[in-house]
């Protein structure tokens, strides 16, 4: 009997999934358990298994195409078995969509036929167009303007083909420049638009960095720091590092250190009660191609220096080649982002829901200070922290940076 392959939930937020690739044909022999394709979901790409031995007797979606969570992706059965009344079943459901489509091809075409008979200065027009004054202005339709003024076209480009060359919908659709009356050379080279498919993992960041942003009134305090010591901590650190350790990684270490000091901070909003968190689980931003993904190192306050680079590396690894899991991805209590690589000396970040505050860290400047009365040269890092006021209170925040102020100027501190 054949059975049905139909689009998993790979991920709790999981509402739709896109083909990345088919691992299989059809006409190939599959086993249960057998991975026969790779979706990509709003957190990452994940594998498809089949749940029942035979042949593939049909694929229905092309590789990057969406699917429903409950779409049918495939069908597996007996090699020559009937599955006219399965891909029937399928078709009705595509049928569905076209008689969507034609339908609001008729209402479009209405729409045309309904701005050609009439006319917001002129009112009814009949064909021979009585009652319409010569004056000489260019006439068009409300919806046309507004199409000419999104598009950047001029209207006095445009051969209007309604009543007594009147501009509507239809001739900005069909306008093509090459046709419109020379002009001037132009001093800059018009370049074609390129349209990118909005990946999975794209929506989710945006839905959820646009709900942090506007549910979470977000205020920021900014703190600089005296990265001399730190420096040449690091120096002498990775000279008996079996893994280099980076300044982020000696970052981190200091914010979770801090966080066991301000429990306030490592918190979150649960809308009648705030949940200040037993565990500190920082997570680290790292961007890739489809945006921003948050891979968390878990009780980093429990790990030592050498153990947060070795596992930071190894996370931002897997970011890179689209392999984090999701629970990679989970159970975050604060987060780091560093821009300092890029040369960015200061920067503000959304919080990652459902932290209460996110770190956004600056590249180390060299310049002059003054010590002791003396102008000497420097190292120097800017910090902003953006917080949940709904939570944590401009004094508290500021305590905080204070405490991560001290610890790395003095990082011994963070042993200790």
């Amino acid at each position: 009997m054949a059975v049905k392959v139909e689009m998993p939930k790979l991920s709790d937020t999981m509402e739709e999934g896109v083909i990345a690739a088919w691992n299989v044909e059809e006409g190939d022999t599959v086993e249960s358990g057998d991975v026969i394709a790779e979706v990509e979901t709003d957190k990452a790409t994940m594998e498809v298994e089949v749940f029942d031995a035979g042949t593939i007797l049909k694929i229905l979606v092309e590789e990057g195409k969406a699917v429903p969570l409950g779409g049918l992706i495939a069908v597996i059965g007996e090699e020559g078995e009937d599955i006219s009344d399965i891909l029937e079943e399928a078709k009705s459901g595509g049928d569905s969509q076209e008689s969507s489509d034609k339908k609001e091809q008729e209402a479009d075409k209405k729409a045309d036929e309904e701005e050609e008979s009439f006319d917001p200065v002129f009112g009814d027009l009949d064909k021979k167009g009585n009652g319409q004054p010569d004056d000489g202005r260019i006439k068009a339709s409300p919806l046309a303007r507004n199409m000419a003024e999104e598009q950047g076209i001029n209207l006095a480009n445009v051969e209007g083909s309604g009543p007594h060359g009147r501009i509507i919908k239809r001739d900005i659709e069909s306008y093509e420049p090459s046709k419109a009356p020379a002009a001037a050379p132009a001093a800059t080279v018009s370049r074609e638009d390129k349209e990118h498919r909005v990946s999975q993992m794209r929506k989710t960041i945006a839905r959820r960095l646009s709900e942090s942003k506007f549910s979470s009134p977000h205020y920021y305090e900014t703190i600089d720091i005296d990265m001399s010591a730190v420096w040449d901590a690091r120096k002498q650190l990775n000279e008996i590092s079996d893994t280099k350790i980076s300044f982020n990684d000696i970052v981190v270490k200091a914010c979770a250190t801090a966080l066991r000091q301000h429990p306030d901070i490592n918190s979150s909003w649960q809308g009648d009660k705030i949940i200040e968190h037993g565990n500190v689980n920082v997570a680290v931003a790292v961007g890739i191609e489809e945006g921003l993904v948050t891979p968390v190192i878990d009780n980093t306050d429990q790990k030592g220096l050498q153990q947060i680079a070795a596992e930071s590396k190894e996370l931002i690894e897997k970011a890179q080649n689209r392999d984090l899991q999701p629970e990679e991805m989970e159970g975050s209590t604060f987060t780091v982002s560093n821009l300092g690589m890029f040369g960015i000396e200061e920067f503000t970040a959304i919080i990652n829901p459902p932290n209460a505050c996110i770190l956004a860290v600056g590249a180390i400047r060299e310049e002059p200070v003054v010590e002791d009365g003396e102008v000497v040269p420097g190292k120097r890092m800017k910090v902003t922290m953006s917080s949940d006021h709904r939570i944590v209170d401009g004094v508290s925040a500021a305590k905080f940076l204070n405490t991560l102020k001290r610890m790395l100027e003095n990082p011994l501190g963070m042993v200790l």
